[in-house]
């Protein structure tokens, strides 16, 4: 990179942040994941990598809080062509049973959940194989999604590699469901799925969550100390009566083991910032809290071994992946930055 200018317009031929190289000679892989089959009120999160990729071309390269994130070198794969067939399949198969909220005792809708359910299955396989393979070449790997079932494969072949691992759930719902609609794989069921595929998940920190049901809570009252969930309502109570964000922040970190993997759903966010996201809700945090916290974690010492982000929708504007692309280098810079301690 001795021959480029981080402050000139990203130029034809440039890949993922106007960047040149390739996956094999990038400090940093992104992994795309159009899939978002089971998506259950609005689709489109599987345009979401494409759209992030081509709004990250206007993003500026040096960033005041991170440094030069792009000097690690930054790629993203090609998606896999099966990831394409498998979600045009499981979408005309899903779309019946979500419009009657589930399988019910009807033969084919049973049938077609199965189904559903098994491509869902070899989309983690896919996505583990591949995460697994650029862990193995040192690799910083991120997944970006797709709605937030996408990530399981990648969250199991990292905690695999690293037992005791911390998850830090940036999310508008707690994704504790057992099934959704009779899903095994949807994307209400992540973290369930991580608490119960993972053993080398030690905790589970949940930051913003402001819509769920009564099963879920009472998941994590089962999991005990594993699950630690900082609920939306509850931090917004705290900053109207005076607290700081970095008082709220705190704890959050202090929750979270040394290893640590970040799986952000876009919804986290104040929906003003993702209006277009599969499942909006009232509330969030801003851009600039998800980044203070994301900085206290490589701040603290802590190591971002891996990272995922979801749910971005592009809708009819560029807004959705504009910030999804400029969210994304943030968590780039601020993982690197907690590697480099």
């Amino acid at each position: 990179m001795n021959d480029f200018d981080p402050d000139a317009a990203a130029q034809p031929g440039t890949g993922v942040f106007g960047l040149p190289g390739e996956p094999e000679t990038a400090g940093v892989v992104l992994l795309p994941v159009p899939f978002d089959a089971t998506t259950s009120y609005r689709r489109g999160a599987a345009l979401g990598p494409a759209a992030i990729f081509e709004a990250s071309r206007q993003v500026d390269l040096y960033d005041r809080e991170t440094g030069r994130p792009y000097e690690a070198g930054i790629a993203a794969c090609a998606p896999d062509p099966r990831l394409a067939a498998w979600n045009d399949e499981a979408r005309a198969l899903a779309d019946p049973i979500i419009a009657a909220g589930g399988a019910g005792d009807d033969p084919a809708r049973v049938a077609a959940l199965a189904r559903v359910n098994e491509l869902s299955e070899s989309v983690d396989a896919l996505v583990e194989a591949a995460v697994e393979g650029w862990l193995s070449l040192g690799k910083l790997v991120a997944v970006v999604g797709g709605d937030h079932s996408t990530p399981l494969g990648a969250i199991r072949a990292h905690a695999r590699r690293t037992p005791g691992l911390g998850v830090l759930h940036v999310d508008a719902h707690a994704d504790l469901r057992d099934a959704y609609e009779g899903f095994t794989r949807s994307h209400a069921s992540i973290m369930f799925n991580v608490l119960a595929e993972c053993p080398g998940v030690a905790r589970l920190v949940q930051v913003g969550v402001r819509d769920f049901g009564e099963g879920e809570l009472e998941v994590q009252r089962r999991e005990g100390d594993r699950v630690h969930c900082f609920f939306d309502a509850e931090l917004a109570r705290a900053r109207l009566e005076g607290a700081t964000w970095a008082s709220l922040v705190a704890p959050i970190v202090d929750a979270l083991p040394r290893d640590v993997y970040v799986s952000f759903d876009i919804d986290g966010l104040d929906p003003a910032l993702c209006p277009n996201t599969g499942t909006p809700v009232p509330g969030g945090l801003s851009f600039h809290e998800a980044c203070y916290l994301l900085s206290a974690v490589a701040r603290s010492g802590r190591r971002i071994v891996g990272f995922d982000l979801n749910e971005v929708a592009p809708g009819e504007g560029e807004w959705d992946a504009n910030v999804g692309a400029r969210l994304l280098y943030k968590m780039i810079g601020f993982a690197l930055l907690s590697r480099a301690v």
